[in-house]
């Protein structure tokens, strides 16, 4: 598992609607998030990833960027993007049992999906907190990240305690 104060590996990963995604690289110049949802077919991601899309432009006054992961396919991802119309990429075809080794997320055997997993990176891409779960629930929410992230940018506007790589102060 990957824990705070880790700078978050190098990905590249197809986005739904073309192109490629290279993470962190993307969120680059502010904070970040990355999701790994299980799949269009999870009712749990689905509303994760909409209320995400609905607090996209908080997230842009605060200058976080989000990108989100998953196993589905090419057409199942980018029908993802449409129903809950978001402006952030959203990859596809990721090879679970990789991006596991690498990051320490749970797989989900049948069907093979990564479960849901988080992260949030400071500007240098290292982990500031990550949100590991082994089934559906558990998992990052907006508001949360908001409220973080704000808290993160308050300590350093008052010369503040960092966080260190165990997430204490």
């Amino acid at each position: 598992m990957l824990q705070n104060g880790d700078v978050f590996p190098s990905l590249t990963l197809a986005r739904a609607g073309g192109g490629e995604v290279r993470l962190p690289d993307h969120l680059a110049g502010g904070f970040g998030v990355i999701l790994f949802h299980r799949g269009s077919w999870c009712p749990y991601c689905n509303a994760q990833l909409a209320a995400f899309a609905r607090a996209a432009d908080e997230f842009a006054g605060e200058g976080i960027k989000v990108a989100s992961v998953s196993v589905d396919d090419r057409e199942k991802s980018e029908a993802l993007v449409e129903k809950h119309k978001l402006d952030f990429p959203v990859t596809y075809g990721a090879d679970a049992r990789a991006i596991s080794a690498v990051t320490g997320a749970f797989v989900n055997d049948d069907p093979v999906c990564l479960q849901a997993t988080g992260f949030v990176l400071d500007p240098e891409a290292r982990i500031v907190t990550a949100v590991y779960s082994t089934r559906a629930i558990g998992r990052l929410l907006p508001d949360d990240v908001l409220g973080f992230v704000r808290h993160l940018k308050s300590l350093a506007k008052k010369g503040g305690v960092a966080v260190d790589k165990h997430g204490s102060r």
